[in-house]
């Protein structure tokens, strides 16, 4: 199943790096049944609150559909493909409408949706504008509008909401972000500063979701369960963090789905835990409302 620029694409084997002998962050291994547990009890504290809206957002090629694809994979308890992913090398963003994503539970569906974006491209008329991004935190982008780089959607337009529900705005903003990937862009941290911002602004609660980290650290790629171990994970993690300003305990490392034709429970694991964090967030910020 092609997956958004796989974990691996264009990877030797990644160089080993020291481990600490006890983890820096707390982590239960095995308890994949219990968190999915908590997830499927999963129900908004506002009642007039369809759906926990967490948007995701992102420099090109970070891996926001495959992990939209992931999330669902640990849900359905199978490999599915909910996200359109593209795994070139391309450096244009593949997603190019806004675009709702529904979990499946049984014949109705989770109480959260997951919004996918273009992605943020170097420089000026390349990928989502950071305007339409601030004009999705509030509720008035609609679902399936195609987004343009040159122009950012106004009011009067196609696929403008001119009256948000509560249930339209963005409850928690995820950043997805390769832990592998070369130095970050100035105009494209600019832009990822200016979104963060607005949603500051809004009291929106944010977060991060490191991708590929089985890409860049060789003793994770060998063992998942070393990724509260790995000195160098860590200090990328710190980086991210002082780059984009996004505390350490709201970073969460994960592995997509990539190569995989059968789930793992380590894999679902970190999903998981990262998806509880992201439901929780919202909830608390939705229930303000």
């Amino acid at each position: 199943l092609p997956n958004a620029r796989s974990d691996t694409q264009n990877m030797t084997t990644p160089p080993p790096a020291p481990l600490l002998t006890t983890p820096w962050r707390e982590i239960t291994w095995g308890n994949k049944e219990e968190l999915l547990q908590y997830i499927k009890n999963f129900e908004p504290q506002n009642e007039e609150v369809e759906a926990i809206r967490v948007l995701l957002y992102g420099p090109v090629g970070a891996g926001k559909s495959s992990f939209i694809n992931s999330v669902n994979n640990v849900l359905r308890r199978k490999m599915t493909q909910e996200a359109l992913a593209d795994n070139t090398t391309n450096d244009n963003s593949f997603t190019k409408e806004y675009k709702t994503h529904k979990f499946k539970k049984g014949k109705e569906s989770y109480p959260f949706v997951f919004n996918d974006i273009m992605g943020l491209e170097d420089g000026d008329g390349r990928g989502v504008r950071a305007d339409d991004i601030k004009l999705a935190l509030k509720g008035h982008v609609n679902d399936g509008y195609k987004f343009n780089p040159v122009s950012s959607l106004s009011h009067g337009d196609p696929g403008f909401i001119s009256s948000p529900s509560i249930s339209d705005r963005v409850h928690v903003l995820v950043c997805i972000f390769n832990v592998n990937a070369p130095e970050m862009k100035q105009d494209v941290l600019k832009k990822m500063r200016e979104i963060r911002e607005a949603a500051s602004d809004l009291g929106i609660p944010q977060m991060a979701i490191l991708t590929h980290i089985d890409a860049a650290c060789g003793e994770t790629q060998k063992n998942l369960r070393n990724v509260y171990k790995s000195t160098y994970l860590k200090k990328k993690m710190r980086d991210f963090s002082s780059r984009l300003g996004i505390p350490m305990n709201c970073i969460l490392p994960v592995k997509n789905y990539s190569d995989e034709t059968q789930l793992n429970p380590d894999v679902d694991t970190l999903i998981l835990s990262a998806l509880r964090l992201m439901v929780d967030f919202g909830d608390d910020y939705a229930d303000k409302l």
